[in-house]
């Protein structure tokens, strides 16, 4: 089916925000102005005004959303985590085309509440310096195994991992608050470079927020205003410091 006619929908519109953005190891970090006061409750269409929604046309829905999600993973699966897709130009538009597919079929859905708490493992990206660190790795006697986006929605907490097997880790503490019903605000408060026997404290800094423009039992799909994507799937396994 093609993409256009599985969406069911033009693309997401875009509303023009003043930002400024910086990074911090491969965590976005973008800020925004406030956004424009919610319409008076007059605004608002009255009960009779809203159509019902048929159980055919949510059976619709959830087949077109697991459809564009099928069609994302088998974009990505070759794709090394994103390293090859930076080198096709062509990959890229088409996965992006597909997220913004999916994130327009998910844009009234709520992504911020406790089913966002996971250990989240990487399975492809566009930031530059998470695979950065990736593809050089090797040049320091180790290997990048897994990528990891730990949240707590309850305890407000956000840890970014990088994990080099058997004991090596890098990963940046987060406080995180909800913003909206797809958007997390985080900031940074401590990092930490971990080896077997030693441990080097970095500094911090920066905050910036993330949108969940799509999430299931299985998968989230994540963007920023910078332009940057991040499909994670739940990690088979708790992680802890």
């Amino acid at each position: 089916m093609p993409l256009r006619q599985l969406c069911g929908v033009a693309p997401p519109r875009h509303h023009p925000v003043t930002t400024t953005s910086a990074r911090y190891l491969g965590a976005p970090l973008q800020f925004q102005n406030p956004s424009k006061s919610p319409k008076p409750r007059s605004a608002l269409p009255a009960a009779s005004a809203i159509p019902r929604i048929s159980s055919s046309s949510s059976s619709t829905a959830a087949q077109s959303r697991s459809a564009a999600k099928q069609h994302l993973l088998r974009l990505i699966s070759d794709q090394d985590r994103g390293l090859k897709t930076q080198r096709d130009p062509a990959k890229l538009n088409s996965i992006v085309e597909a997220i913004n597919c999916i994130a327009e079929l998910g844009r009234d859905t709520v992504t911020t509440g406790d089913s966002l708490s996971a250990a989240w493992r990487l399975l492809w990206t566009t930031e530059k310096e998470q695979l950065f660190i990736i593809e050089k790795a090797p040049l320091l006697g180790t290997k990048a195994g897994d990528v990891l986006q730990v949240i707590d929605v309850e305890k407000g907490s956000l840890n970014n991992a990088i994990t080099f097997p058997p004991d090596g880790v890098f990963f940046v503490r987060s406080t995180i608050e909800i913003a909206s019903t797809q958007r997390l605000n985080f900031r940074f408060t401590s990092a930490v470079l971990r080896g077997k026997n030693w441990e080097i404290p970095l500094p911090p800094f920066g905050q910036g927020w993330f949108e969940t423009v799509y999430l299931d039992e299985e998968i989230r799909v994540a963007k920023d205003i910078r332009g940057d994507y991040l499909v994670v799937d739940r990690a088979p396994y708790t992680w802890k410091e």
